[in-house]
């Protein structure tokens, strides 16, 4: 309503009107805003008004509960004082009712207090005695027991066969008994006495004597069998040796007289000395488990902690083995062997000893292993040129630590029980799942893997295994003989074609074996080599093919393939004479064919 109403042009009527309408909502827009403000100064002004009169109404209620309960009090108090002095008129009474008899037995309770006194002295003596006494008969038995629980009748199935403790253990359980019979006895009739206590501090020493001389005779079993294994151990390696050496010499691969008799000459089971030497690696790999046995089951949590520690020193270096040639490799390989050998190394933050714990060389080498293994079933099943440089870090840990190269093929068997080779045969009673299992299957909630993904794994392990017998460490002194050289692999190819083929699993197998190892065995086997693969190809490749259905046929066209060396025959053309001059010319577009295999040579 203030505002200045500056003359306006002469305009048209419409415009005149427009700036009139402009004006007058300029002029009631601040009317709106004007009163706006003056009711909100009215409710502003309303709420404090009831803030204040809700503050006095509080006030006056606290001031009315506060008056009710000092009322209530004061009237508890005087209920409370009547209360009492009613109970303190009752007592004075009875005080003096008490006094009042009290003279007249005072004398007569005298005389019987006194005797009483006397009594209970002489029977609180000899509680006390008493309680002495079976207190040391009960400790006495407690470390009878314990002593008796160190005598295990049971021990002979376990290292020392041939000691026998059941004498040990039937007197200890004699003594026990007369020692407990002795404490029933005694308590039927009340406190035992001193020959009783006598009598159990004498069955006490004679269990003592007893534990030292079972002690002292399994002592000296164990160092006899000690003594026992280290002179098989050793006549074991030179016999290992010997037979390798011969093997290396004068190779002899199966080689069929006819059809018909090889039809009928294979085997179903696994030679009885290749099934001695698995079990003597599923044996050790037993003890290896059993002598860590306290550090992987403990609950404290410092013991868990080292034994994580340990386990991610010896297994992150393993999982970093790559393709790359050159430094990478001898990177991973000096830090896995320094750990072994016990200097410090640098896992994540922490500073890693293997000597953290008593048990820890063993459980690192069983875990290393371990990991070997494992790498084979992921990394290698992918990446079929990984083998190569993973197989020469385990052929330059074998050399140094054998115990890791025993332990990876305890593993390894377990895993792919076809690179012993051995088929397990299903015994009546044996649960599917656990026959599953043994024929190398993963099971899980009661469903086994699929055959794509089982064949892809036991074609990794194979594919390690194969780059393992013709690999040594390119960065050592390579002087003495290869752990695991190729005489195994011509050994395993042999009496793999010895025995009856399984369906996908041979050609696969056979298939990936050849692909990796079979460029050294030409070169190590040279005419003995082609003339296993002749006969595989006119022998064997029937029997799998007649027991391969046409939609398994897949592996087993890869391997055809491989192995078309029909032809090669009249090329060798290997007679008799040719043999005995050992001359054998293959042209080079052949040996191609045939010898495409992996090289190690390209990862190394």
């Amino acid at each position: 309503m203030d505002l200045e109403v500056l003359p306006m042009p002469s305009s048209s009527r419409a415009a005149k009107v427009e700036g009139c309408i402009l004006m007058y909502e300029e002029i009631y827009r601040l009317k709106g805003w004007m009163e706006l403000q003056r009711r909100l100064e009215q409710q502003e002004q309303m709420v404090k008004a009831a803030y204040n009169m809700a503050n006095e109404q509080l006030k006056r209620f606290d001031e009315m509960k506060e008056l009710k309960q000092r009322q209530e009090i004061q009237e508890l108090r005087e209920v409370m004082e009547k209360s009492i002095k009613e109970t303190q008129g009752q007592q004075e009474k009875l005080k003096e009712q008490h006094r009042l008899r009290a003279k007249v037995l005072n004398l007569k309770l005298r005389e019987a207090e006194q005797q009483r006194q006397r009594q209970e002295e002489l029977e609180r003596l000899r509680k006390e005695e008493g309680q002495e006494r079976l207190r040391r008969l009960y400790s006495i038995q407690e470390e009878l027991l314990q002593l008796n629980q160190q005598i295990d009748p049971n021990y002979k199935h376990k290292d020392l066969p041939k000691i026998d403790l059941s004498a040990y253990s039937n007197r200890g359980n004699q003594i026990c008994g007369l020692v407990s019979g002795l404490i029933r006895t005694t308590s039927e009739r009340g406190f035992p006495s001193e020959v009783d206590v006598a009598n159990t501090e004498q069955a006490l020493n004679e269990m003592r004597g007893l534990i030292s001389s079972m002690q002292q005779e399994i002592a000296a079993a164990v160092e006899e069998k000690k003594r026992r294994d280290e002179q098989e151990e050793k006549q074991k390696q030179e016999e290992l040796l010997k037979k390798q050496q011969a093997e290396a010499q004068t190779p002899a691969p199966v080689q069929p007289s006819g059809g018909k008799q090889q039809k009928e000459a294979l085997q179903v089971k696994a030679e009885e000395d290749t099934m001695q030497w698995y079990q003597q690696l599923q044996d050790a790999k037993a003890q290896c488990a059993a002598s860590f046995s306290t550090l992987s089951n403990c609950k404290d949590s410092e013991v868990k902690k080292i034994r994580m520690e340990l386990q991610k020193a010896v297994t992150i270096p393993v999982s970093q083995i790559s393709t790359i040639a050159g430094s990478q490799l001898r990177q991973v390989f000096d830090k896995i062997n320094n750990f072994l050998s016990g200097k410090p190394v640098q896992s994540g933050r922490q500073t890693v000893l293997v000597t953290q714990h008593p048990q820890g060389l063993d459980f690192v080498f069983y875990k290393l292993a371990e990991k070997f293994v494992k790498q084979g079933e992921e990394e290698v099943a992918s990446h079929r040129e990984s083998a190569f440089p993973i197989a020469a870090v385990i052929s330059g840990i074998w050399e140094i630590y054998p115990r890791v190269g025993d332990l990876f093929l305890a593993h390894l068997h377990k895993k792919c029980p076809y690179s012993v080779p051995f088929y397990p045969a299903f015994k009546e009673g044996t649960p599917l799942e656990e026959y599953q299992r043994m024929l190398g299957y993963q099971v899980q909630d009661s469903t086994m893997e699929e055959q794509d993904h089982f064949l892809k794994r036991m074609s990794g392990l194979i594919c390690l295994y194969a780059a393992l017998i013709q690999l040594r460490w390119p960065y050592g002194n390579n002087q003495g003989a290869h752990p695991h050289g190729l005489s195994y692999g011509w050994r395993w190819l042999a009496q793999m074609v010895n025995m009856e083929p399984v369906v996908d699993v041979t050609a696969t197998l056979l298939f990936n074996f050849l692909e990796v190892c079979g460029n050294a065995l030409i070169r190590q086997y040279q005419v003995q080599f082609w003339k296993l693969m002749l006969m595989i190809q006119d022998y064997y490749i029937p029997r799998i093919e007649a027991i391969t259905d046409v939609r398994q046929k897949g592996s087993l066209m890869r391997f055809k393939q491989f192995l078309e060396v029909k032809e090669l025959f009249s090329v060798f053309n290997l007679n008799r004479a040719e043999e005995k001059s050992n001359m054998c010319i293959v042209p080079s577009t052949r040996l191609v064919l045939l010898a495409a295999c992996l090289s190690p040579d390209l990862y190394l």
